[in-house]
């Protein structure tokens, strides 16, 4: 495997703490009130990182951008370089393909035309475009 050149994960593991440190919260709130529910709030941050799991998977397997020495990779869709012959001013037309298998850019992505050697036009997309188009015209 080539070395990475670019890098945006769609989320990252850490966000399964958010709710044991909820629960962690709550607990000392209910100590300082003197009842406590220790049990419960074990259940609490367990339940709520059981439920952010599945979240955070998706969003790495279908929002992560990678940009290797030989390939784009848009969630689980891969576009060799090779193919890609400009992303200056290249103007995106009306239905063009969007990389990655959706039906439009994800919400809160900026898009980045890239005109294919065949002629055609499809649209990468990140959160830093200016990022991701100098790593596809380093590589």
């Amino acid at each position: 495997m080539s070395e990475t050149r670019y890098l945006e994960s769609g989320a990252k593991w850490t966000a399964l703490l958010y709710g044991p440190f909820f629960a962690v919260f709550g607990y000392l709130a209910e100590l300082a009130t003197g009842a406590t529910h220790a049990v419960a709030w074990v259940l609490v941050g367990l339940g709520l990182a059981a439920i952010t799991a599945p979240w955070v998977y998706a969003r790495r397997r279908f929002l992560t951008v990678r940009v290797t020495g030989t390939e784009l990779w848009e969630g689980r869709e891969s576009l060799p370089l090779a193919e890609i012959a400009e992303t200056q001013d290249v103007g995106a037309p009306t239905g063009a393909r969007v990389l990655g298998g959706g039906w439009s850019t994800p919400r809160k992505y900026d898009e980045l035309p890239i005109r294919l050697k065949d002629g055609t036009v499809v649209l990468a997309w990140a959160k830093d475009v200016h990022a991701l188009r100098a790593a596809i015209e380093g590589a």
